[in-house]
């Protein structure tokens, strides 16, 4: 594993102690999902070998989905994978007519990331590189360089609104090669869903249509063979808080949202998404539920149902449906040991809590709470973490005092309807304790 770096410690830290997942240095706190973690590689490799993938990543809440996600896409971003994620809210939704999947696709775009951009806002610099690989092949082949970008973008063409695809990127291009910045952020603009009228993309680009709610899927893969066309291996989609359409009180809504996941999983199921790799995390009440959930739906229903040879200790990881368990007693001393060492910048004589102090906290939480501590442990860890920070701002402190000062407070099953814990937000659900990894 690579050395801990100052800036990671610092993310791990401070997002832990908010209660949220932190964006960079996950590895640092990896404990468990060897398995998962394999079926998800195997999925990385297949969609760089131009196949399509997709995983429903279901979990109750603090089994660790956000976690899991976000460590799949560091993975995939140091295999040459283009990752996109974003969470589903009533403003954003998969199907809609009123600019909520326009604006879900928005987000993604908003938060596309390489491994050298893994903070979002990557669209300028993918294009960019689409631009440098057409100049180089142009210079290799002794043809232009609009001649090489025509020739990069026929396979697009073939696509669903590949044509203004491939109008805007020339755009992109013409932009480029004149120093025209206004062209090249029209079209940047274009390709992250922010023109609202065909009006104005005509006046900008020359092009006639836009990305809308009717579209957006066909957008995706699209995006995915641009970013391959660019020199990356695929693209990478994360939808998390699916239970948002659980939660849809409009049936045909409901419905229409769960079509368009049909039409998604039939299509990757099938190999017809081209270096695409879909990952969606939701609860088991969004799966299971034959009354609002997916399994409402008869053709997801048929499509994402368990073997029936799997159970009783034997797994299958091979379907689209990958079950996380909760937190174990054991995976939570581990974690906790691990960010003890990254505390410590990695240093075991810096320590601030011995082995018999790990075991002393556990007990604590053990006897306040309950199992609760290592199911749902939001607040455990940021008791631990609080305690660590005391103990380094105070040398000389003895842990044994302040042990006996925590107070751990279970936690309560999220309320998605209170403003604090909306699906979504920094402090929703298990964005706050998905840390079994």
């Amino acid at each position: 594993m690579a050395k801990l770096r100052k800036k990671e410690q610092t993310a791990i830290l401070q997002s832990l102690r908010a209660g949220v997942v932190p964006r960079v240095g996950q590895q640092h706190v990896q404990v468990g999902r060897a398995d998962e973690v394999a079926a998800l590689l195997g999925d990385i490799d297949n969609i760089a070998d131009g196949g399509s993938s997709i995983r429903f990543i279901v979990g109750e809440y603090g089994s660790g989905k956000t976690f899991f996600m976000r460590l799949v896409y560091a993975i995939s971003q140091e295999r040459r994978l283009v990752t996109a994620h974003a969470d589903l809210n009533p403003d954003r939704r998969l199907h809609a007519t009123g600019g909520q999947a326009r604006g879900l696709y928005a987000e993604l775009m908003r938060n596309l990331a390489t491994r050298s951009s893994p903070d979002g806002n990557a669209l300028a610099s993918v294009a960019e590189r689409f631009i440098t690989t057409a100049l180089q092949e142009a210079g290799e082949r002794g043809i232009s360089a609009e001649q090489a970008i025509q020739a990069r973008m026929a396979p697009l063409t073939e696509l669903v609104g590949g044509y203004d695809f491939a109008q805007v990127v020339e755009a992109y291009w013409r932009g480029h090669d004149t120093g025209n910045e206004r062209l090249k952020t029209d079209a940047v603009r274009w390709m992250r869903a922010e023109f609202t009228t065909k009006t104005d993309a005509r006046k900008a680009l020359g092009v006639r249509t836009i990305i809308d709610d009717d579209n957006v899927y066909d957008h995706l893969k699209l995006m995915a063979r641009f970013v391959r066309q660019a020199g990356f291996a695929g693209l990478l989609v994360g939808y998390d808080e699916l239970v948002n359409l659980h939660k849809l009180a409009n049936v045909q809504a409901r419905r229409s949202n769960y079509e368009q996941i049909l039409r998604i999983l039939n299509d990757c199921l099938q190999g017809q998404a081209e270096g695409l790799g879909i990952l969606m995390g939701g609860t088991p009440e969004l799966l299971y539920d034959t009354r609002r959930g997916l399994y409402s739906y008869d053709a997801l229903a048929t499509r994402l149902a368990q073997n029936r040879f799997a159970g009783e200790g034997l797994r299958d990881l091979s379907g689209p449906v990958i079950q996380l368990e909760n937190l174990t007693p054991e995976d939570l001393y581990i974690l906790l040991a691990k960010l003890r060492h990254v505390m410590a910048m990695e240093d075991e004589a810096a320590y601030l809590l011995p082995d018999p102090g790990l075991h002393a906290f556990l007990a604590h939480c053990s006897e306040v709470i309950g199992d609760a501590y290592f199911r749902t442990p939001r607040n455990t860890i940021k008791a631990f973490l609080d305690l660590l920070a005391v103990l380094d701002q105070n040398p000389g402190t003895d842990w044994r005092t302040l042990l006996g000062q925590i107070a751990v407070e279970p936690d309560a099953e999220p309320d998605l309807e209170g403003d604090d814990l909306e699906p979504g937000t920094a402090q929703g659900d298990d964005a706050l304790t998905a840390f079994r990894l």
